[in-house]
């Protein structure tokens, strides 16, 4: 057998029976187009909804695309630091970050590796560094030089301070100390001031003892103007042992031995030098008396003690004269 010829007839008998297949194809899909066109697709139901917010459509038309995930990072962070604030851990987070940061400026080489405070007297280097809020853990690069001198400034025995960092590693504290100048005594509590009034703290301390004493409402303010005219009578200063500020007008002195002295208002310096000069020339100090008044600017009244009273009255009535025999 011939087997080209078998192949060729094998080729012409296929070829109308794929053509016939081919155009039965083609019918059916034409009819399927003329139908599809005359029936109609039954619509899907539509649920009924508000319509979308005009704000919420400007965002999601205008919004770059990455700003979604960057908002919902800021909202959890305002979240989580509004957690804090409210929880009361705002100060032990804000130290924690400080820490964290001095830690790593400390291990860059900014360590405070010396400290030179200037100009202290009462106060130690230690409670200079506490009150300036220096520490272990701070660091040169991240101190803030106003802080810390604001704090200083802040403790009444400081009146001034000047903070200089030196890098890497130098601190140099340079403070003005206000001085215990005297005892102030109000509502009966007891104070060491400095000379501008500044109370410095509660008397607690044997070593203020020496200082002079101060009384009553705003003797404090006043007491550096008084005591210096004060001190230039040494023979009164000497003997006083306490300056009562009445009525916030004058002054009153309470001597050692319990005497009171009433100065006047105005002229003080005159009343004071008439007290020097009669303490030195009658001894008047030292009298049997308990007050002396000194408010009147033409003359000035003394009070005798209660015995000195009594003696000088057996004295006048041992003075009078007897009556006679036969007198009315």
């Amino acid at each position: 057998m011939d087997g080209a010829g078998r192949l060729a007839r094998s080729v012409r008998s296929l070829g109308p029976q794929a053509d016939l297949k081919a155009a039965a194809i083609g019918a059916v899909v034409l009819l399927r187009e003329r139908l599809g066109r005359r029936a109609r697709v039954p619509a899907r139901p539509v649920i009924d909804r508000e319509p979308t917010n005009r704000l919420v459509l400007l965002v999601e038309r205008y919004l770059p695309n990455r700003a979604g995930v960057a908002l919902t990072v800021l909202m959890l962070l305002g979240s989580a630091g509004f957690g804090i604030v409210k929880g009361g851990h705002f100060d032990a987070f804000m130290a924690a970050v400080s820490d964290t940061r001095n830690a790593l400026a400390n291990s860059a080489g900014f360590r405070i590796t010396t400290v030179a405070i200037n100009g202290r007297k009462h106060l130690s280097q230690d409670e200079v560094l506490a009150v300036g809020g220096v520490n272990g853990r701070s660091s040169l690069l991240f101190l803030d030089a106003a802080t810390v001198r604001d704090r200083l400034k802040a403790n009444p025995w400081i009146a001034d301070a000047t903070i200089l960092k030196l890098y890497p590693g130098q601190l140099q504290i340079d403070i003005v100390e206000r001085t215990a100048f005297a005892l102030w005594q109000q509502d009966g509590r007891l104070s060491v001031i400095s000379d501008d009034g500044v109370v410095l703290e509660p008397y607690v301390s044997r070593r203020f003892t020496a200082l002079p004493l101060v009384v009553g409402k705003g003797a404090d303010v006043k007491a550096r103007d008084f005591l210096a005219l004060l001190d230039r009578y040494p023979q009164v200063r000497s003997a006083t042992k306490a300056a009562i500020f009445v009525g916030e007008r004058r002054w009153n002195l309470r001597l050692k031995d319990g005497l009171d002295i009433r100065l006047p208002e105005n002229d003080v310096g005159n009343a004071l030098a008439m007290l020097s000069k009669l303490d030195k020339e009658d001894r008047l100090f030292s009298r049997d008396i308990v007050a002396i008044d000194m408010r009147l600017p033409d003359r000035f009244t003394v009070q005798l003690s209660e015995d000195a009273a009594k003696a000088r009255e057996e004295l006048f009535k041992d003075k009078k004269p007897k009556k006679k025999a036969g007198d009315a």
